[in-house]
């Protein structure tokens, strides 16, 4: 279902629990996509779960939507517009603080599931602001340590769990850099798992089924 205006265009499955606060699992989609496209997995996944799958603010042409501007320079090569990034970090705190009130759901049960670019605002949110995350489904995305609060390693981490995912032939996001986030996230002691699948840059059956498993014994 389309749902009341907030402040970031969204879908929604509403939760099977209606005698307190559900859980709710939050999808970020990647460059160019929108709220549809991961949205395919909610069927898939608990009933106990609220989906929310939010549409990216800023708008590609023709059809599209990102969370930051990727740009293709003949000088620069290709960059990231790191400056927009932190505005959608900004952004994707604001709408779950918005959404848990708006629909009534559990702030001490927050997850986010995101893609490629949906991927690095997950890492930004949780890492920034962990007090507010249980758990994250990184799929197909990296770390960039550039749209992370200052001082973010000083945070406390302790109760953030993460499952990061990535294809070995993935041809958008290098693989290697992909790898670097398990090494970040062992050093700053966080709760996680990370796991190489033999796809490009999607999710293939194999991929799906291990996070699926791995967020119904989080939740």
């Amino acid at each position: 279902m389309t749902t009341a205006p907030l402040s970031l265009e969204h879908i929604i499955r509403p939760s099977n629990i209606k005698d307190k606060k559900a859980p709710v699992l939050f999808m970020l989609h990647g460059y160019g996509s929108n709220e549809e496209d991961l949205f395919s997995f909610a069927s898939e996944l608990p009933e106990k779960l609220c989906i929310i799958s939010v549409r990216a603010p800023y708008t590609l042409q023709p059809f599209g939507y990102a969370w930051y501007a990727i740009n293709f320079d003949a000088q620069n090569g290709k960059w990231s517009d790191d400056e927009q990034a932190i505005a959608s970090r900004e952004k994707i705190v604001t709408f779950i603080d918005e959404a848990c009130t708006t629909y009534g759901l559990d702030t001490g049960n927050i997850t986010l599931l995101g893609f490629s670019q949906g991927t690095i605002l997950s890492y930004s949110v949780a890492l920034s602001y962990p007090f507010k995350m249980k758990n994250v489904i990184a799929l197909s995305g990296y770390i960039n340590e550039k749209i992370l609060v200052e001082g973010y390693r000083k945070n406390d981490f302790k109760n953030l769990k993460i499952y990061a995912s990535h294809g070995q032939v993935d041809q958008v996001i290098p693989i290697e850099w992909a790898q670097k986030a398990p090494e970040l996230m062992t050093a700053l002691e966080i709760d996680h798992i990370y796991e190489e699948f033999p796809s490009g840059h999607g999710v293939i059956p194999q991929n799906f089924y291990a996070f699926k498993k791995w967020l119904a014994d989080k939740i």
